[in-house]
């Protein structure tokens, strides 16, 4: 398949199940969500030593929060309901039960219950207080700038991690403006997120290492200053190669997600340096989800 003189592989992105939550983040202005939620959701780009896999997935105006207040939307993706618990603790009580002015709400109204301010609430020392407002229960915790508001519990259901595309191009900086006018455009699909910093990975990896330790290490065969040594993909004029990875609740979240990606990389075209467009597969080794290229373009 070639669209606009980019080659579109014959392959295909191996995802794998993931349990998700999302939580809406409020404040006294969208700035303070903002910290809050970036907080929140740092050090979380890979499930592989972060713990879980979390992004900011879009602002929420006043309209759209329970609170009336500016907000912002985060999702967070773990690999077991433990896991998903264990972070949502974490993430919240350090990042936005600090964070001047928030509050917390669960963002997903159907799925498995899971823990949000039912343990947190202990920080209020006995001094905190709960209400059931339309059969749901809120904590209002005692804190030196007023109190804090958080749900009780949020919702978690099972969703996709590690949806991907490669871009191949001639120059480094024409694979980094490529991924960012995607991931620009991917940003407005919702139920995605794009976890790694600005949504975009240079050290995209394969299962397993020559070292025993290690569960992944670095796409060789995706690397342009060793293409003499190594089994490689590349041809002598592709010099630069980046992969953006996806999030999603469904996998057709993550399908949309991949489409639009890809269709406003394939618009700067061969022109803007772009040659190929692949996908990281990994012979099933990694998950049961495989989101074909072809299919997605066709």
């Amino acid at each position: 398949m070639n669209l606009n003189g980019v080659t579109i592989d014959d392959a295909f992105a191996e995802a794998f199940a993931m349990k998700a939550t999302r939580l809406i983040i409020t404040a006294h202005n969208l700035e303070w969500a903002y910290h809050a939620a970036t907080a929140a959701t740092g050090f979380a780009t890979s499930v592989i030593a972060c713990g879980c896999e979390a992004g900011i997935e879009r602002e929420l105006d006043r309209a759209e929060t329970p609170d009336g207040r500016p907000g912002v939307a985060i999702l967070l993706f773990a690999v077991s309901t433990k896991e998903l618990t264990k972070q949502l603790e974490r993430r919240v009580g350090q990042c936005v039960l600090t964070s001047p002015t928030s509050a917390v709400f669960a963002g997903l109204v159907q799925g498995e219950s899971l823990p949000l301010g039912k343990y947190l609430r202990y920080f209020g020392d006995g001094f905190q207080t709960s209400k059931l407002i339309g059969g749901r229960r809120y904590w209002r915790i005692p804190v030196m700038d007023g109190e804090f508001l958080i749900q009780d519990t949020t919702e978690m259901v099972s969703g996709v991690g590690g949806g991907n595309f490669l871009v191949l191009a001639e120059s480094q900086p024409q694979a980094l403006a490529a991924c960012e006018a995607a991931v620009a455009v991917m940003r407005q699909v919702p139920n995605v997120i794009m976890p790694f910093p600005g949504g975009v990975v240079r050290s995209g990896s394969k299962v397993g290492s020559k070292y025993p330790s290690l569960r992944a290490s670095t796409n060789d065969a995706f690397c342009p200053t060793i293409m003499g040594g190594t089994a490689t993909q590349l041809t002598p004029e592709i010099r630069s190669v980046m992969e953006i990875v996806i999030d999603g609740l469904t996998p057709a979240d993550i399908g949309t997600a991949m489409r639009t990606g890809i269709e406003a990389v394939v618009a700067i075209g061969a022109a803007g340096g772009i040659r190929r467009i692949s996908a990281g597969d990994y012979g099933g080794k990694l998950g049961k989800f495989h989101f074909r290229l072809h299919e997605i373009m066709a």
